[in-house]
């Protein structure tokens, strides 16, 4: 039982899974923050600009069933900003990253070694 517990730990503390633990619980705080900007100042702007419309309130009713577009519209404008706000950090990211160094060019191998000795010794007989 040990060893799996010894396992469980390494895998626990490999760079990349605490790393994404930690975009985890960041992106829940962010995610938060863009809901309440939503939320609290955008929707209320673009309510008062189209006419004092509060979109909590934008539902329509079929039969005995109540369909709340309005929160529906508040969370896709609260996805377009989380996903913008993502794809400008990876774009970020990504410019900053050190482009990887051209590779060194190896020695010749051995068999090209083999080969460029046989070829100098034919190269001999024959003069």
């Amino acid at each position: 039982m040990s060893s799996l517990l010894k396992e469980f730990r390494d895998f626990a503390m490999r760079g990349n899974v605490v790393d994404m633990a930690v975009g985890i619980i960041i992106g829940v705080a962010f995610g938060k923050i863009v809901t309440s900007l939503v939320n609290d100042v955008i929707m209320p702007t673009f309510g008062i600009l189209l006419g004092k419309i509060d979109f909590k309130t934008l539902a329509f009713e079929i039969g005995s069933t109540k369909i709340g577009y309005g929160l529906f519209l508040q969370s896709v404008v609260d996805f377009i900003i989380v996903a913008f706000c993502i794809f400008i950090i990876v774009k970020q990211m990504n410019r900053f990253k050190k482009p990887a160094p051209p590779p060194v060019p190896k020695g010749p191998t051995d068999e090209v070694k083999l080969l460029t000795e046989i070829r100098d010794a034919l190269r001999t007989q024959k003069d």
